[in-house]
């Protein structure tokens, strides 16, 4: 199936003869009756659309199997000299036939659910954004100066906002703003708590906020990219699906050179594995001396992403082994717990009962975590400071 918005162009082999089969409507109805005439022994290809989802979902149930290939893969279509609906169909269906389309993982339910969430949130996330810079181009176009508050849309610099001497229509244009702004603010808590509500229960999400820099937020949203974690064999698959992982070029008996990282995959996890890499590398703990060492060689830009990267093999081994980060601070984990419980409806502290995470707001406490947790760090420092950088495998002629 050569897939579109709203219809789908088919092709069949069968007997090892490839024949045009016409188009179908891409509606639920046209998908179920064209399912019909198929045996049960049959097996349908489509290539990844923003559709393709919902028709594989349709139409697993009606036949042996459904596969849904990666178009950056597929190269005898990207290829094609001559391309067309048609042309398209029948690739499709030969090299299903052969059994060499590259396939996608296809998500469950829950998970396709939490990747529209943590979207719907990235999205809210991005307005509020724009509409903030927005004010602040207001602002510097009338030369107003420089908000002597840290938070410009909190009350006090709204406050300060609202004593500006702008012209009438600016003025109406940042209350204008303030109100989208408003309007999204209580969007994104309305998302925040529905994807709380899934985290609190998650012992994924629970494992990974074990590693410094990952929140409740975080770890949902590593969750929903990567679904099931023992899909993968090893973590450098991981590390590949999500980007991190660096191009190489290799030819003949030349020494292998390492770029750019790839950036394949879902581009929003990558971006929470770089934030969390950041709040990861002001943190006291081995991943803070892992990115102090390639920042010294390499420079800050390489350094967090190399962090980003190493967070995504430990998130591996966590998951599939089952066991928290060994160098976790207990405090902050249950504070971050808690948090995320609040988040999810969970009630407040009633008297004096001392709740769960209360013992991270004591400075003796903290203290005493961020003492074993930077002694862990100078540990990694000694074990590294002999290490020399791995000179390329030279691949030596044949005689």
């Amino acid at each position: 199936m050569d897939v579109h918005r709203e219809f789908a162009q088919l092709a069949v082999v069968e007997d090892g003869i490839v024949r045009d089969e016409g188009k179908i409507g891409v509606t639920p109805e046209a998908l179920r009756a064209w399912a019909t005439e198929l045996r049960p022994d049959d097996e349908v290809a489509l290539e990844a659309t923003g559709n393709s989802d919902a028709i594989a979902t349709l139409l697993t149930p009606l036949v042996a199997r459904v596969v849904v290939s990666n178009p950056s893969k597929t190269r005898a279509i990207a290829e094609a000299k001559v391309k067309t609906d048609k042309v398209d169909a029948r690739i499709l269906a030969q090299l299903l036939a052969a059994d060499f389309l590259p396939p996608v993982w296809l998500p469950d339910d829950r998970t396709r659910s939490l990747r529209r969430q943590v979207m719907r949130r990235a999205h809210v996330v991005r307005q509020r954004t724009r509409i903030k810079n927005q004010v602040h181009a207001i602002l510097a176009r009338n030369l107003a100066p420089t908000p002597p508050v840290s938070d410009l849309f909190g009350k006090a610099g709204r406050h300060w906002l609202a004593r500006q001497l702008l012209p009438a229509d600016e003025q109406a244009s940042v209350q204008a703003l303030l109100r989208q702004l408003d309007f999204h603010a209580h969007e994104l808590a309305l998302v925040d708590k529905e994807l709380a509500e899934e985290a609190v229960t998650d012992p994924v999400v629970a494992r990974l906020m074990t590693i410094p820099g990952v929140d409740a937020i975080a770890g949902i949203s590593i969750v929903a990219a990567v679904g099931d974690f023992s899909r993968f064999d090893d973590p450098d698959k991981l590390v590949a699906y999500v980007g991190l992982n660096p191009k190489v070029r290799q030819s003949g008996n030349s020494a292998p050179v390492h770029g750019r990282i790839s950036k394949a995959g879902r581009a929003h996890v990558r971006g929470v594995l770089v934030e969390a890499a950041w709040s990861a590398s002001r943190a006291p703990g081995p991943l803070r001396a892992f990115y102090q060492r390639i920042k010294a060689r390499r420079g800050f830009q390489t350094a967090i992403v190399a962090t980003a990267r190493k967070m995504t093999v430990l998130a591996w081994h966590l998951v599939t082994k089952d066991e928290d980060y060994a160098f976790a601070r207990p405090g902050l984990v249950t504070h971050k717990r808690r948090k995320l419980e609040l988040a999810a409806g969970a009630p407040g502290r009633r008297g004096n009962h001392r709740i769960p995470g209360a013992a991270y707001n004591s400075k003796q406490r903290r203290d005493q975590e961020n003492a074993i947790v930077e002694q862990a760090e100078r540990a990694y420092e000694v074990l590294v400071a002999h290490w020399q950088p791995r000179k390329p495998t030279t691949v030596s002629a044949s005689p």
